[in-house]
């Protein structure tokens, strides 16, 4: 049942993302801390939420994505609640993140509110593979519900997959992503038609481009339209781009633009963002985006710029559904698709008609959760922007194709830094090996554990970065 903060003229909030909208953190920090939480596409969603949940009366603090269920007492002890936004939770990949979520909330005394959670099956909507996950999704969603009045989900199938576990307190709400301004949103065609001089934004998934034939379309495109842009999001698309590193399973799919051999690379035709800002800003100058990532079209939408979702699976397929986004099934598509027809085809009514409607769906959902908004409660966001103004955010990662001291400096000044820390943190863990030898004890797994994660991982990607 609902649990409302107890003083709601001041709220602090803790909210699950990979950091907060206002933070400017170097490219080299970004890819080394993983801010983006693999996919920058999550900043998207977290960003928007941190937006809409900051007025006079309540203050929003990011947890850095972290799940730390021996933070429990000290979230009971600073917050009001804690608001989790997500996007493909319920999916077998998942599984051990959402169990350690549930035994984080299950500790937790005060509300917590879930926006915009989704399964993730085919097209056909079809919930069998995602059988053997069912008890750890039954008890998260049972943990949410002892302390909300009801979780949010990102569209028709989801609500369905949990109607048929046995839960009732389940609402539609979509994705915050697309409240960023609130109820306004405006998507507009620039030109009649696309042609040759056209801005075109392109974006996938590695399985769309290695699996679905989204490559071939890609290769099209790129032959037809000299101004296209590939978009990445995955965390190791960055580190290919930034760093040149290829040790990700990823970078078995050659065929992605990211990918050091692609001809996009060496043209200077791809970038990744760290930030919502800067994407959205740059793609405000495109045409037309396409591909099957929701976020990357999502991106364009918000800058008022025509997009059509390749859909791969019924997360996509769902949301698409119901904010009435532009779409086709990616299974159905030849690798003739050519942008022009997506573009001339793309109706923006829908979208855009609805979108109040479905804005006063979702801030109706964060009232019954005891969440006031900034777009009924504050001055609609505009604090927020003015301060976004304000700082200057790293621009997108481009392919690393020329060698120049410009290019290096930060680099190796970031590489310098890294080993210094690595050096310091080495003697501490030497000196607490040295301490647990001398006791005669048995070394404690919490020093192993931190000795690895503190030195493994960074030293194994400097070398790899270096290469």
């Amino acid at each position: 049942m609902s649990h409302a903060p107890q003083d709601p003229r001041t709220q602090r909030l803790l909210l699950r993302s990979g950091k907060s909208p206002y933070d400017v953190v170097p490219v080299e920090e970004a890819l080394e801390q993983d801010v983006i939480a693999t996919n920058s596409g999550n900043l998207i969603f977290s960003d928007a939420t941190h937006k809409i949940l900051e007025t006079p009366r309540t203050e929003v603090v990011s947890n850095g994505i972290r799940t730390d269920v021996s933070a429990a007492g000290r979230i009971n002890e600073e917050f009001d609640a804690f608001v989790i936004p997500l996007a493909n939770a319920f999916r077998p990949s998942f599984e051990a993140q959402l169990k350690r979520l549930t035994r984080l909330i299950e500790k937790l005394r005060i509300p917590v509110v879930v926006v915009g959670v989704g399964a993730q099956a085919g097209l056909g909507y079809n919930a069998a593979r995602l059988k053997g996950i069912e008890p750890a999704v039954r008890a998260f969603v049972s943990a949410v519900l002892d302390r909300s009045a009801s979780i949010g989900v990102r569209g028709e199938f989801t609500e369905k997959y949990l109607n048929d576990l046995g839960f009732r307190d389940v609402e539609v709400i979509g994705c915050p992503s697309l409240f960023l301004y609130g109820k306004e949103l405006t998507v507009t065609k620039k030109e009649p038609a696309l042609g040759a001089g056209s801005r075109i934004a392109v974006n996938g998934s590695h399985s769309a481009v290695k699996s679905q034939g989204l490559d071939r379309v890609i290769d099209r495109a790129h032959a037809r339209y000299p101004h296209l842009r590939f978009i990445g999001q995955n965390l190791s698309d960055a580190r290919q781009l930034h760093w040149r590193d290829l040790s990700d399973p990823h970078a078995l799919v050659t065929a992605m633009p990211t990918h050091p051999e692609h001809p996009m690379y060496r043209e200077d035709k791809v970038r990744v963002y760290i930030d919502p800002v800067t994407w959205i800003d740059d793609l405000r100058g495109f045409d037309f985006s396409f591909g099957s990532r929701i976020h990357g079209n999502i991106a364009a939408l918000l800058a008022g710029t025509p997009a059509t979702v390749l859909c791969g699976d019924s997360r996509t397929l769902e949301l698409c559904r119901y904010f009435g986004i532009p779409h086709r099934r990616i299974d159905k598509l030849t690798g003739e698709v050519d942008p022009a027809a997506l573009y001339e085809e793309a109706d923006f009514g829908p979208l855009m008609s609805g979108h109040q409607e479905r804005f006063e769906r979702f801030t109706a959902f964060l009232d019954r959760n005891g969440l006031e908004n900034t777009f009924t409660h504050g001055d609609g966001g505009a604090a927020f922007e003015e301060r976004m103004r304000s700082l200057t955010f790293p621009a997108g990662i481009g392919p690393w194709n020329e060698v120049d001291l410009t290019s290096l400096s930060s680099r190796f000044a970031f590489l310098q830094r890294r080993v210094g820390e690595l050096g310091r943190d080495n003697e501490r863990l030497r000196r607490e090996l040295g301490r647990a030898t001398q006791s005669g004890g048995a070394l404690p797994t919490s020093v192993y554990r931190r000795a690895r994660r503190v030195v493994g991982g960074p030293i194994r990607r400097a070398l790899q970065s270096g290469r």
